[in-house]
């Protein structure tokens, strides 16, 4: 598991060529306020139950609000064998300060 700042992770995407899943691991009224396009909405305390039909091979960026719940999310996935994790560090605060300005912020 690594961590990418807000900035690291809008450059690594726009140079991935295969899109990452983008797992935000927030609460469904967290998620309608404000989301980065493309990402998948399972929340925290779903993951175990959900955690089988994620593929541990492939990339998964984890997010949540301040980058706290995603990098519990992604040490978690890291444990269940999942080989390449990527924790948002900052989280969709951090996004929408440095990256999407435009993007509604809680």
């Amino acid at each position: 598991m690594r961590d990418l700042s807000a900035a690291q992770l809008r450059d690594h995407l726009a140079a991935t060529d295969s899109g990452p899943l983008l797992l935000d691991v927030r609460e469904p009224w967290e998620f309608r306020i404000c989301s980065i396009a493309g990402s998948q909405l399972i929340p925290m305390g779903h993951i175990p139950a959900s955690v089988k039909a994620l593929d541990p091979s492939r990339e998964t960026v984890v997010i949540c609000h301040h980058g706290i719940r995603s990098r519990q999310v992604a040490m978690y996935l890291d444990y269940q064998g999942f080989s390449n994790v990527i924790n948002l560090a900052g989280g969709v605060d951090a996004w929408a300060r440095d990256v999407d300005r435009q993007m509604a912020t809680y």
